[in-house]
């Protein structure tokens, strides 16, 4: 049985207000993003047709290059993939999608072998073979790590040395605005924003046949996260514009172990990974006392949510304003070969690792909700597909396992280049698919996933551009009168951007910080029906006073992280019960008999609404 609650009142502008596009340019796939699910996305789909992928800074500017700890997957002998399976399956409390946690561990083995034969530089053990560590949750050795605590990074560059000569073209610096549906309300592509060009606004359009949500996290939400700056929940923001279903976004994970740096900082703040604990080191309180042993069989090595409530708990007992991980005893040797950027980082706040522990707190770190797909990236909009964190594919149920992000993006970001050979058969076949593995396409029409149209039907329903390439266009006149607010929005060749009914404006960019204290007041780690009831008054109130903004990217911005903070705010007051990373204190129970289940957020027009489906009525 579903049940649907509307959001307390929440105006949600349904379109981003922005000039009418001043250039075009076409592609058969844009991907939106350039972290590992953007560049394999784009990688992979080049067999499909012309790719365009589209970032909104650099290419290495997401969050993959900060990933620390490495990549999860059953790679020594004593590993198998039933037992990452199960690992997963615990730390996901219940919500995991089984189908696609199997898809995951069995596939992944073979698409990070992928990424070496790409050239990717994983640590290597005395024998030759790849080094495993072990973090939170995991019961065997089966992290992959690159330069110690530099896997993203190392790993974004392998696939950006291949992108180079791959023939996908590139668009930096360009913020992502709004889908363009043809007129069977199929994704036919994108409005967009490039930065710098200048021109007026610097607004286009992409024309496409399919458009891939890559576009990363959204912790900017909060005050202090460890994401970076551009992590403003763009994909999801525009997802639900555009009439997609998104879920679980209660489900934000705040990663146990970042370095405090005082009371009242704010912005992107240094993680502390999870690896050195599984390298040993010990969380303890300010007596010393290791706090986590006794509250979970792993101790430190706990899943996170529960480490995170750990620290969070003997604050609150003792009033201190950070706990501590204490690694002296690793050495001077390991900290300088294994975690020589997390070292660094330290030294460079005051905090020498080697001779001292590390304050440490909570922050927000990962997206387990998103934008809902199918096992193959689709979402419920025809010709949009979604990967990596912006997606809920159903791997990470109510609380994500330690590297199993850079592992879903790998994965399912293939599987949506197998998805496409099958939904658009008209897409030319230019090579065979790239080193990086994944799904077999004659498994996908075999895919219980969302509906989709009949390709010949959905080929000849877009109407394509026949504008130059997308460098060549960006310098176009422009020069277009801006569109009206809300409502559709008429690209420069007639296509409606996808929208609701048309009410709400974009919001004034100063109003970010005052979002982000709402939401780390009372949507953070800890969370109760007076404080989620406040934030989602206060956020109204916010939205309420919206409409006045001039266009740019500071306002879109701000708008999109209102829309998103809107949607995780009432889809935690929704949630009475805790699991994973949702703690409510008034229910401080698991409550599988009436919470076993899904919460699928939804824009109608300008309102949110939230509808409880139980995991057993949840598509496969």
């Amino acid at each position: 049985m579903t049940r649907t609650d509307p959001g307390g009142g929440l105006v949600i502008p349904s379109v981003l207000h922005a000039p009418a596009p001043g250039w075009t340019a076409e592609a058969d796939v844009v991907v939106i993003g350039s972290g590992i699910a953007g560049l394999v996305a784009a990688l992979r789909c080049r067999s499909r047709g012309r790719v365009l992928l589209v970032t909104k800074a650099l290419l290495d500017a997401g969050s993959t290059r900060w990933a620390q700890g490495g990549i999860a997957a059953a790679l020594a002998p004593d590993d198998t993939p039933a037992e990452h399976l199960a690992d997963t399956l615990v730390a996901g409390v219940g919500l995991c999608d089984e189908a696609a946690v199997r898809a995951l561990v069995t596939e992944g083995p073979e698409a990070v072998r992928g990424l070496i034969e790409l050239g990717t530089a994983f640590d290597l053990a005395g024998d030759g073979g790849i080094a495993l560590t072990r973090e939170g949750g995991h019961h065997r050795r089966r992290i992959a790590h690159a330069g110690g605590d530099a896997t993203g990074a190392e790993i974004s560059r392998a696939l950006r040395a291949e992108l180079k000569d791959s023939g996908v073209e590139v668009i930096e610096h360009a913020l992502v605005l709004d889908l363009l549906k043809d007129a069977a309300g199929r994704a036919a592509g994108i409005t967009l924003h490039v930065m710098g060009e200048g021109q007026p606004g610097g607004v286009g359009a992409v024309r496409a046949r399919a458009v891939v949500l890559a576009t990363g996290g959204l912790g900017q939400v909060f005050s202090a996260t460890t994401n970076p700056e551009v992590s403003t929940g763009d994909g999801v923001a525009l997802a639900l514009r555009a009439g997609a279903e998104a879920t679980d976004l209660e489900f934000v994970q705040f990663h146990p172990t970042v370095l405090w740096l005082g009371d009242g900082v704010t912005g992107q703040q240094p993680l502390i990974s999870e690896a050195v604990r599984g390298e040993g080191a010990h969380l303890v309180d300010h007596d010393g006392v290791r706090f986590m042993v006794g509250r979970h069989v792993l101790a430190e090595l706990a899943p996170r949510d529960i480490v995170a409530k750990g620290i969070m708990n003997r604050m609150r007992e003792t009033g201190a304003s950070c706990m501590l991980l204490d690694g002296r005893h690793l050495g001077a040797a390991m900290w300088e070969k294994r975690f020589p950027n997390i070292m660094a980082a330290c030294r460079h706040h005051g905090i020498d690792p080697v001779t001292e522990p590390i304050p440490v707190v909570p922050a927000a770190h990962y997206a387990s909700g998103g934008v809902r797909t199918d096992l193959y990236g689709r979402t419920s909009v025809p010709g949009l597909y979604a990967c990596g964190e912006v997606a809920c594919t159903g791997v990470h149920g109510a609380n994500r396992l330690a590297s199993n992000s850079l592992l879903e993006g790998l994965v399912f970001a293939a599987r949506i280049s197998a998805a496409l050979e099958h939904d658009l058969p008209g897409l030319a076949t230019i090579s065979a698919d790239g080193p990086t593995g994944g799904a077999n396409a004659a498994d996908v029409a075999a895919s219980d996933g969302f509906e989709v149209d009949e390709a010949d039907e959905a080929q000849d329903s877009v109407h394509r551009m026949t504008a130059g390439s997308a460098n060549a266009s960006a310098t176009g006149t422009g020069g277009a009168e801006p569109a009206p607010v809300g409502g559709e929005r008429a690209d420069g060749d007639g296509m409606a951007v996808a929208s609701g009914e048309g009410r709400g404006g974009l919001l004034e960019p100063g109003m970010r910080a005052e979002i982000q204290r709402v939401m780390s007041s009372h949507v953070g780690v800890l969370r109760g029906a007076d404080g989620l009831e406040r934030a989602v008054r206060e956020l109204a109130g916010l939205g309420a006073g919206g409409g006045r903004a001039e266009p740019g990217v500071e306002a879109w911005e701000v708008t999109n992280l209102y829309t998103v903070a809107s949607a995780i705010a009432a889809a935690a007051r929704r949630r009475e019960e805790t699991r994973g990373s949702h703690w409510r204190e008034d229910f401080p129970e698991r409550a599988d008999g009436a919470w076993r289940g899904h919460l699928v957020t939804r824009l109608a027009g300008n309102t949110l609404t939230t509808t409880y489906e139980p995991l057993e009525g949840k598509r496969s």
